[in-house]
């Protein structure tokens, strides 16, 4: 019944899917190269060399270089397609997608959603490993790479996970997972609320849990919970600037994103940086190097960095994104790295169906590039208790 439905969805030409591979024309490499030559250097400030006021140059330079002259493109496009891609049209709206079938006649669909500035890329690394016991569907949000350039405004949250929910439809799964990191996180949720029926479980990890004005919800607190606490109130105080930013002119900081590499590089790689496991000194002792670029690359040969920016703005502009909202109903695991992560339990049990709570005590908020198996593990022990 599955395959009957999915071809079906397959062939009807208002839910056409068309086969997509990633194929960069040499002109776009030649000219990355050119303009990653020609970078206009800032000068910093003298004897300031941390990460206290941005990347610093140094660290800046040597990545860019490697960037021009050491990493492999073609290698990682070659491994990117490794994957079967295509690209649907939902809500007027390019959905980019990778689709990996299990060889298990009963294997249950997970969709995979990442989160800003990830990309699909994000999931390279656990999409065999779950295709073992799942038929994956890895996404590219709208806006973000190859699901890129947005169509128009107004795809906030809700919007996203409608055309997800359309997309398994469209390809036969009436019954599926969901798992998410950060703001994929808050898509997997959002699914979960909209189509109880068709999502059986919600599987998260990057979480991010907030107090309300109860006095009450800061009593009894552990003392990690406390840390936790504090570390959101750091986040928000020290580390929001992007969100400033894209959320209120996102045009504004893209031209200069879309114009210079450097630029593009900067402004992503700090996130790694300040998102992964906190006792990585650098971004690529928490991420391998190559994977790290591969991701630039594709922010950067979409010319996606205005339009991933724009949800942000949609997000603070969207009056539901904040209304208070009924508890989800679908079962919910949240899985949880001690060094970096700022989800307190009770905070997500007020809001979601949690039935899993899974503490790593290394990680960061990428963990399906971070720490895969633990990841890969975490769900596929999830999903396989609910069936």
């Amino acid at each position: 019944m599955e395959n009957s439905s999915k071809t079906a969805a397959l062939n009807s030409p208002a839910a056409s899917v068309r086969p997509f591979r990633i194929d960069i024309p040499q002109a776009d490499l030649d000219d990355l190269r050119d303009r990653l030559a020609r970078t206009r250097w800032n000068a910093g400030v003298r004897g300031v060399a941390d990460w206290s006021r941005g990347v610093p140059a140094g660290y800046l330079k040597e990545l860019a270089a490697y960037w021009a002259d050491g990493f492999d493109w073609r290698k990682a496009e070659e491994r990117l397609n490794a994957f079967p891609q295509y690209l649907t049209e939902i809500d007027g709206q390019d959905i980019h997608f990778a689709h990996v079938r299990s060889e298990r006649p009963d294997a249950t669909p997970l969709l995979l959603i990442h989160d800003w500035p990830g990309s699909f890329v994000q999931f390279a690394d656990v999409v065999e490993p779950l295709s073992r016991d799942f038929h994956v569907v890895v996404t590219s949000t709208p806006g973000v790479g190859f699901s890129g350039p947005l169509s128009s405004a107004g795809w906030n949250t809700g919007r996203i996970a409608k055309a997800f929910t359309e997309l398994m439809s469209r390809l036969g799964y009436g019954r599926y997972g969901v798992q998410g990191n950060g703001g994929g996180a808050w898509t997997a949720a959002e699914m979960g609320r909209i189509a109880p029926g068709q999502v059986i479980g919600v599987h998260v990890n990057g979480l991010v849990t907030f107090p309300s004005d109860d006095p009450a919800d800061f009593a009894g607190l552990t003392e990690a919970e406390q840390t936790r606490l504090e570390r959101l109130q750091h986040f928000r105080d020290d580390k929001m600037g992007f969100n400033a930013i894209q959320s209120t002119r996102p045009d504004t900081v893209a031209y200069g994103l879309n114009d210079s590499p450097v630029g593009q590089l900067a402004w992503i790689i700090e996130k790694f940086k300040e998102w992964t496991d906190p006792a990585k000194e650098l971004p690529e002792d928490a991420v391998d190097r190559d994977t790290l670029l591969t991701n630039v690359s594709v922010y950067w040969f979409t010319g996606t960095a205005g339009s991933s920016a724009h949800l942000y703005y949609e997000s603070a502009h969207d009056p539901a994104a904040w209304a208070p909202k009924e508890k989800g109903t679908v079962p919910t695991a949240v899985a949880v790295a001690l060094p970096s992560d700022v989800a307190i339990r009770r905070f997500a049990e007020r809001d979601h169906d949690v039935v899993r709570w899974t503490e790593f005590e290394r990680g960061g908020n990428f963990l399906s590039l971070e720490q895969p198996e633990l990841l890969t593990e975490d769900v596929r022990e999830f999903f396989a208790g609910l069936r």
